[in-house]
């Protein structure tokens, strides 16, 4: 008898953190297994409690990993309305205070045993793979699919030389997913080009945003006005997060925009210097602590307006359309999913953010059609998902490297010689501690320490291989 597929998702971060890498491969995980043709195992970061204090909000604090999975689960079923059949494993991580972002600890891909390791889905594969000292991904797995989720470099461009630090994370980031990914789906085409890549955005929305938009589209035709309030933005409140691009363009027009008010809702390090800069405009903007998008409070607000461009597909602007309400958001790569819906207003500069937003203010948001919800609903990413990997095929676990053109054997033989010396260079240099500490990883991050084994069960390191510099 034929076994089901097993696909293992990797993934860089997990509830209770809020952020895309937390929440869409959760999602993803539920949707895979939910129909059971497959075997699916999500592995999540485990963190030290000094980490987690770091990392987790409202002072969340987790005693074991089965705590942690039971939350997890909890909140999963609590918005999808079904219990998921799939598997949760934890890897230890350490949390970098200056890339605020979860490293991995030791060869991950050892949680998945060779007879189960069909295919790895690595969310965020260049983060994954940075400093990844163990078996090769491609040789552990026979498919290894990574998923694009964040634009790096365009946070890195933002910084001190920023873009020498931009050409060298691209280089970077090129190299490691080359030798460690068999093919790449880039969520849009504001991330980085790979080779073997395909742009389709596979991630969907949390299904109590369709519903909300249900009830919305109800009042509508009901009572034929659905929202009270005017405009508002959610998002983490650091300045790269569009709130530099908010404030100018509001404060470049304020004459225009005479009466116009806004709510921001976001935590942040820059909360307090956003509520600085907000209070020197003449508008009424207020500064809100962030909330979960979900809530009550949003449910009335007409105009979402994200002048991010940092953003590869923007989670709350598709939450915002899956509610029913007007998007306002740069003419940009990163919003080139949304613009198939009719509520999503495009500017391409500071006047049509303007015009498209007094315009949003002044109508009722259009009602989506069924085929639109779709769309933006989970079920429609999972099928965008397995036709971009190509997993809806038979023939989806097994590469081809044969062909009948000798020269082009000889070719492909070649290239795989040349790839596998890089990844044996990348081997060599992510296995010694200056040379990991030279390129940015966190120090004593080549094997767990005792906290991390103990939480996890994990065995005693082998040999000294932890202790070589």
């Amino acid at each position: 008898m034929d076994r089901k597929q097993h696909i293992a998702i990797f993934t860089t971060a997990s509830l209770p953190w809020m952020t895309g890498t937390a929440v869409n491969p959760l999602f993803r995980a539920a949707y895979l297994s939910k129909d059971g043709e497959r075997n699916i195992t999500l592995v999540i970061p485990w963190l030290s409690s000094n980490d987690q204090g770091l990392v987790y909000p409202s002072n969340i604090m987790f005693r074991s990993p089965s705590e942690q999975e039971m939350y997890v689960r909890q909140w999963l079923e609590e918005r999808t309305g079904f219990k998921s059949a799939f598997g949760i494993r934890f890897y230890p991580g350490k949390f970098s205070r200056d890339k605020r972002s979860i490293l991995p600890v030791g060869d991950i891909a050892e949680l998945i045993s060779d007879e189960e390791a069909d295919v790895a889905v690595l969310e965020e594969p260049e983060h994954l793979t940075w400093y990844h000292h163990g078996k090769r991904w491609k040789t552990k797995f026979r498919l290894v699919i990574g998923v694009i989720h964040t634009n790096y470099l365009e946070y890195v461009k933002r910084e001190k030389n920023g873009r020498i630090q931009a050409f060298l994370l691209k280089q970077a980031n090129g190299w490691v997913v080359n030798i460690y990914c068999h093919k790449v789906i880039r969520l849009s085409a504001a991330t980085q080009d790979y080779p073997n890549s395909i742009i389709c955005n596979v991630h969907g929305v949390n299904p109590k945003f369709l519903e909300i938009g249900q009830k919305k589209m109800q009042q509508q035709q009901n009572e034929g006005k659905a929202f009270s309030k005017g405009a508002y933005y959610i998002g983490k409140m650091v300045w790269s997060k569009g709130y530099k691009e908010l404030l100018k363009l509001l404060g470049d027009h304020q004459k225009e925009l005479t009466g116009f008010e806004i709510d921001l809702y976001g935590n942040g390090e820059d909360s307090d210097q956003v509520r600085k800069a907000a209070e020197k405009l003449e508008l009424a903007i207020r500064v809100n602590p962030g909330r979960d998008h979900a809530d009550p409070l949003f449910h009335d607000y007409k105009v979402f307006l994200n002048p991010s461009t940092t953003d590869v597909v923007c989670t709350t602007t598709a939450e915002a359309l899956a509610m029913g309400k007007w998007v306002v958001c740069a003419n940009h790569p990163s919003n080139d999913f949304f613009k198939q819906f009719p509520n999503c207003r495009t500017y391409d500069d500071s006047k049509g953010f303007v015009d498209a937003t007094q315009k949003a203010l002044s109508e009722e948001p259009a009602q989506m059609t069924d085929d639109l919800r779709y769309e933006l609903s989970w079920e429609a990413a999972t099928e965008r998902f397995l036709k971009a990997a190509q997993l809806d095929q038979a023939s989806a676990t097994k590469l081809s490297r044969t062909t009948s053109n000798n020269f082009m054997s000889t070719s492909l033989n070649f290239k795989r010689k040349m790839e596998d010396a890089s990844a044996y260079l990348h081997y060599v240099a992510s296995g010694y501690e200056m040379s990991r500490r030279a390129f940015g990883a966190i120090p004593g991050s080549l094997q767990p320490d005792e906290e991390l084994r103990k939480d996890l069960g994990l065995p005693p390191p082998p040999g000294k291989r932890g202790s070589r510099s």
